[in-house]
């Protein structure tokens, strides 16, 4: 391999794996929204409309100058938290489900916390890169920066979005581990968000049941583990090579929400064990690309921006999967790029397109890497 070639490889691939898992998305989409109570012509027009917008915000975010964008950071950051407030007041925020994450624009709706991801991130990372020094103290090197990602998930937490709050929270901690945040001070602080966390869930009969019933499916089926056992016969179903497009019986009023957050069920009965496991390999790729583009960063700050961002999109498609197939209890989160929904495309196309500018930064001056660790 040429040194031109090696150079843009990483982000060769990352690109063309995002590209991949969205033309994934688009085919099975359509089979998938037959179980919806609109027309699926009309909701597969929507979703490529919003992934012309997600192209769109990633060209946009990828021409953006590095000055400008630091400049602009605190501004996004009040922003998301300003907006975070506003979903949880009523006739503001938008229930659906028992949770408040929306705000309705009349000719759409956004799911905030989505959005946030992306100020949240570039907040958090330039926070590291300007601190960098004081990373072992405990004041700026653990309490300010986990007070940070404690505010975002903790406003997420109210609406309530436990799932989607886990994934800041455990995010944060990742980037901060990364920084080189002490150890101790980490490790005590995700013993108590987990014990915070369980009692939470402990207060609220709704979650509780889910992680009971999750524990035996089998027993559960026609209650609280409903949509799992749905799930997880869609997969039976499917075998190796699948039902065929279109001749999945799962998405017809069978499994709720298989549109959005179970489109990997309908993936996996339809396309069969194959396709699942090509999917699985595509985000292995897009994993893979984001770390090499993170090795070669110029600075601590972009850096963290394309490894959080990275940990963001395979965090959240682990997440997904993980409840899908019954690893991990049930929980209404998104898989990136291929669930139905425009505010998680459009964050999905954000952070590609923030790590797409960190691969160029990272060479306008040369191969430099970043600073050790």
């Amino acid at each position: 391999m040429d040194y031109g070639l090696k150079k843009h490889f990483p982000v060769i691939v990352c690109v063309l794996c995002a590209v991949s898992l969205t033309g994934f998305g688009l085919v099975c989409l359509y089979s998938a929204l037959r179980g919806s109570f609109e027309i699926p012509v009309n909701l597969l027009q929507k979703q490529c409309l919003l992934l012309g917008v997600a192209v769109f915000v990633a060209f946009a975010v990828n021409l953006l100058d590095e000055a400008l964008l630091q400049r602009s950071i605190w501004l996004g950051v009040l922003i998301a938290l300003i907006a975070l407030t506003l979903v949880l007041i009523p006739g503001i925020g938008t229930m659906v489900n028992g949770s408040r994450r929306w705000i309705d624009l009349g000719f759409t709706r956004v799911q905030v916390s989505e959005i946030a991801k992306v100020f949240y991130l570039l907040g958090l990372a330039y926070y590291l890169n300007r601190f960098h020094k004081y990373r072992e103290t405990f004041w700026l090197g653990f309490a300010v920066p986990m007070a940070f990602v404690g505010l975002f998930s903790g406003l997420i937490i109210l609406e309530p979005d436990f799932g989607t709050a886990f994934l800041f929270g455990i995010v944060g901690v990742t980037l901060i581990y990364l920084w080189g945040g002490k150890l101790i001070y980490l490790g005590s602080s995700a013993f108590i968000g987990l014990c915070g966390f369980a009692f939470l869930i402990y207060q609220d009969p709704v979650r509780l049941k889910r992680i009971t019933s999750f524990m035996d499916v089998e027993a559960n089926k026609l209650d609280g583990a409903y949509q799992l056992y749905q799930s997880l016969l869609a997969f039976g179903a499917g075998g190796i090579g699948g039902a065929g497009i279109g001749n999945g019986r799962q998405q017809l009023a069978y499994l709720p929400e298989s549109h959005t957050d179970f489109i990997f069920s309908v993936i996996g009965e339809e396309l069969g064990l194959i396709a699942t496991l090509l999917i699985v390999f595509l985000f292995g790729g897009l994993f893979w690309s984001i770390l090499k583009i993170g090795q070669q960063s110029r600075s601590v700050f972009w850096y963290m921006v394309s490894i959080g961002g990275g940990c963001f999109l395979i965090y959240q498609a682990l997440f997904n999967i993980g409840v899908v197939t019954g690893l991990l209890p049930t929980k209404g989160i998104s898989l990136p790029f291929i669930s139905y929904g425009g505010s998680n495309l459009v964050a999905s196309g954000l952070m590609i397109g923030l790590i797409v500018l960190a691969w160029r930064q990272s060479h306008q001056k040369g191969w430099i890497r970043a600073r050790e660790l």
